[in-house]
């Protein structure tokens, strides 16, 4: 079947490569120093526009949102932010049932349209661009829906990454994204299977059922599975579309994090691909070898259901903190060379161009359908200071 075929390439990109080793103190001094860069070539970009435009900006350093990590921000944020998602999941859909029967809430829409457009949204010209627009319409929602006064926090997967659930993200108090799932014992790992290549098998962490505690403890996830790798071997599919509800699952594996989303990891990608097609395909894993790459690396860090599961994968709420470090990673990387990085594309608008499809180009138009935003065209999609963004990272 083709979704299986192309999800599980999504996911695994097969296993030759060993994953690379993570130094943890040096490599995390570098990666916040790269931040520190990349804000600092941002802020005097700004500062450059506006002492030469005589006309207003929109965007200036006055006016930045500043995006943080989450254990950067105090409790009282951190609760107004789960209190947030957690208004977006009791507002009505916007979705019609014709559309998607399961959607149920605001917060269904966004995983009802991530559904709908993975197969021309990973491993494409879009990837990058496609999931700013989209976590920066899910942090809207928050503000222009339910109250929301903060910004989108971002998850370091290196700065946890030998011990996640122990981190203020997982910890399962009240002011976390909520803890594991409940432990499920003698767990086979999950497999993951790609044409004529070897399985990769991922090891499985000491949860896997349902989450118990924190923000998230009661949440029901509606929408899923289209392709869920399960422990035993096999994969759950479906539509993804149907309303299904079920509790929040999660099975968080150190192992992942250590070994394929560790600050090493990271560091290696910004510094080490000089061109969008090599950053992006390394970032989500080169299919051939044996990396699941950062982008894989936190969703099964994660693991569970809906997170294991590609094309629902947003509907466990940690998602946008996951693609707020995906995009931080994509801003640094630019704001190192900006010139030559900011409209940088590579890529047609099919998964791994299966079928095959025309080139991405900067006026290909992007839209999120019933989660908001409207069309924009990826041009305007390329800085986090120009179209609709004015927006920075910080790394503390």
């Amino acid at each position: 079947m083709r979704i299986q075929r192309l999800t599980c390439a999504l996911l695994i990109a097969t296993a030759v490569a060993a994953p690379a080793p993570d130094e943890t103190s040096d490599s995390l001094s570098e990666l916040e120093n790269l931040i520190d860069q990349a804000k600092s070539n941002q802020e005097e970009i700004l500062d450059d526009k506006n002492a030469t435009t005589k006309r207003a900006q929109a965007c200036t350093l006055n006016n930045l949102a500043v995006r943080r990590p989450w254990g950067s921000l105090s409790k009282n944020e951190r609760k107004a932010y789960t209190d947030a998602v957690l208004c977006l999941q009791n507002l009505p859909a916007k979705t019609p049932a014709s559309v998607a029967p399961g959607a149920k809430s605001r917060y269904d829409d966004f995983v009802a349209t991530h559904i709908q457009q993975t197969l021309n949204i990973h491993y494409t010209g879009t990837f990058l661009a496609w999931h700013r627009w989209f976590t920066f319409n899910y942090e809207q929602a928050l503000k222009n829906e339910c109250g929301y006064q903060g910004t989108q926090p971002y998850w370091n997967w290196g700065l946890y990454a030998k011990d996640p659930v122990s981190s203020p993200i997982f910890d399962g108090s009240a002011y976390s994204m909520s803890g594991d799932g409940a432990p499920i014992p003698n767990k086979g790992p999950i497999t993951l299977t790609l044409g004529d290549f070897a399985p990769v098998y991922l090891p499985p962490g000491n949860g896997g059922g349902c989450v118990e505690s924190g923000p998230f403890k009661d949440m029901k996830v509606n929408l899923g599975p289209v392709n869920l790798p399960l422990n035993d071997g096999s994969v759950l599919t479906g539509s993804g579309l149907e309303y299904n509800p079920r509790c929040l699952k999660r099975d968080i594996s150190a192992k992942v994090n250590s070994a394929y989303a560790n600050a090493t990891s990271i560091v290696n990608l910004i510094l080490k691909n000089k061109n969008i097609n090599d950053f992006q395909m390394v970032m989500q894993g080169v299919p051939g070898s044996g990396s699941i790459g950062v982008h894989g690396g936190g969703h099964y860090t994660l693991g569970g259901d809906p997170a294991g599961d590609v094309f629902v994968s947003p509907g466990d709420p940690v998602f946008y903190l996951h693609h707020g470090m995906i995009d931080l990673v994509w801003w640094t990387w630019q704001n190192l060379d900006y010139k030559n990085r900011r409209d940088a594309i590579s890529g047609t608008g099919t998964f791994l161009n299966g079928p095959p499809s025309p080139d991405t180009t900067l006026d290909d138009v992007i839209d999120l359908g019933y989660a908001g935003g409207g069309p924009i065209t990826m041009r305007e999609l390329m800085s986090v200071h120009d179209g609709p963004f004015c927006y920075i990272y910080s790394p503390i």
